[in-house]
């Protein structure tokens, strides 16, 4: 039961604060007023509220946005370690810098139209706008507002630029085949191929185990996924963590062409491959032969240009590659023969060599070394990413007269109106329309030309 408590101000006069007792029994002040009956009706709507569950601890809401995504949201909302990395990386470059400093509860959405405005004039893509407000702040405010840290939503309501729909690259069998043979290691090939042929997402491909592979039945099971994340995201410190599917989606598996399963049987057999082998992985690569070099001496091969103090220096020195700095070959040769002496001498801790801590294939190295340079060399008009292998095995398939609830199915679609989106993606499947049009289109001619004849032969 809330009531009014007397004062006496220095000055003599009396007031009244209104006082009530919040949800956990603490004593709480709704203000001070000049009358008893404004502090009766200033407990009494706190009780109110109380009641209808509005009123928490108003000192929560005036933590900062910094504080409450850092410390109080983000360590303890349930997400999966990649979705963490890329929240905290939106917070640290988008989000914080402008709104970081701002309390809780003084956060409305002006200010979220307002920042929107702010990272459209530095160009920031409405991809990152929608994935920062859409998914970060949005998830982020639901919760302080189930906490009763605000008692509004501002992201509720603010439009955010038009994000522009890309239209799906499809690849056609010819192009595939010329792709195909640009790849050079015999590996790669079959990775690709069996991209192609499966429609499997990366993560999929990546971690297909022999023991997915029926061999006699030609059925793949795909049931785990690997995902790349930061070493500092991942339970145990790695580069890529490993994700059974939920029972509530569970696992698929989809039949292969012979063609296919005959390559792959080789593949294991070649490799010696056991159940636990994982069919594709990026094996250490050979270090590169040891090069010598005639190097000149010191006084042939002349000076280098002043420095920002006008000195020169002799080049194939250590004092033209400090100093100068000069970064020739002959300097940075002899830099290197510096380093080498003094790591052998035991002066210097030497260089630790890279390591593959993991035999996954990560999918930047793979685009990056491999389906780039394959691309060049097949010099496609069109220049497909990795996951526009699944698009096109989708179109592939549709096209090829599949039915749809068994291609969503295989692909592992959710709903059925991502598997429609596949259809008529190649460039021949409106073939049909464009014939049946000109068809209709060249009939006003033929009755002319008709007309015509039976005039000339009357």
């Amino acid at each position: 039961m809330g009531y009014a408590r007397k004062r006496i101000s220095k000055d003599g006069k009396t007031r009244y604060t209104a006082v009530y007792v919040d949800h956990r029994g603490r004593t709480r002040s709704a203000g001070t007023f000049s009358s008893r009956r404004d502090a009766d009706r200033a407990w009494q709507a706190k009780e109110a509220e109380l009641r209808q569950g509005k009123v928490g601890d108003p000192s929560r809401g005036r933590m900062t946005l910094r504080t409450y995504a850092l410390d109080k949201w983000l360590p303890h909302h349930r997400i999966e370690p990649k979705t963490r990395e890329k929240y905290t990386g939106c917070l640290h470059k988008h989000i914080l810098p402008e709104l970081g400093a701002m309390r809780m509860i003084e956060i409305y959405p002006e200010h979220i139209r307002a920042w929107i405005a702010i990272l459209q004039n530095r160009n920031v893509s409405p991809w990152v706008i929608q994935y920062c407000k859409g998914s970060v702040l949005n998830a982020l405010f639901t919760t302080a507002l189930n906490d009763r840290i605000i008692h509004i939503h501002p992201c509720r309501g603010v439009k955010i630029p038009t994000v522009p729909i890309t239209p799906r690259t499809i690849i056609t069998p010819e192009q595939f085949d010329v792709l195909y043979k640009a790849l050079k290691d015999p590996v790669h090939r079959l990775l690709v191929e069996t991209d192609i042929e499966t429609g499997l997402r990366w993560g999929e491909l990546i971690e297909l185990r022999v023991k997915d592979l029926d061999l006699a039945t030609r059925m793949l099971s795909v049931s785990r996924k690997a995902t790349e994340i930061s070493p500092n995201y991942h339970p145990e410190g790695k580069r890529f963590l490993i994700t059974n599917y939920p029972k509530d989606k569970e696992f698929r598996r989809l039949k292969l062409s012979k063609q296919i399963t005959k390559k792959l049987k080789a593949h294991i057999a070649a490799n010696g491959l056991g159940p636990e082998d994982l069919l594709f992985t990026r094996r250490p690569e050979p270090p590169p032969p040891v090069r010598l070099h005639l190097v000149p001496a010191p006084g042939d091969l002349g000076l280098t240009p002043p420095n920002a103090r006008g000195h020169q220096y002799r080049h194939g020195t250590i004092s033209a590659y400090n100093a100068a700095p000069c970064r020739c070959h002959h300097c940075r040769a002899a830099y290197a023969h510096y380093r080498a002496e003094r790591r052998a001498a035991g002066k210097d801790r030497p260089r630790v060599p890279k390591h593959l801590q993991d035999e996954h294939i990560s999918a930047n190295w793979f685009r990056t070394t491999i389906w780039q340079p394959a691309l060049k060399a097949a010099g496609l008009e069109v220049t497909p990413r990795l996951h526009d292998l699944r698009h096109s095995h989708a179109s592939w398939l549709l096209h090829g007269g599949a039915d749809l609830q068994v291609v969503k199915e295989r692909l592992g679609h959710a709903s059925i109106i991502t598997t429609q989106k596949y259809l008529h993606t190649l460039p021949e499947a409106d073939d049909t329309a464009i014939d049946a049009f000109t068809k209709v289109r060249k009939r006003s001619k033929k009755s002319k030309k008709h007309k015509q004849q039976q005039k000339d032969a009357s």
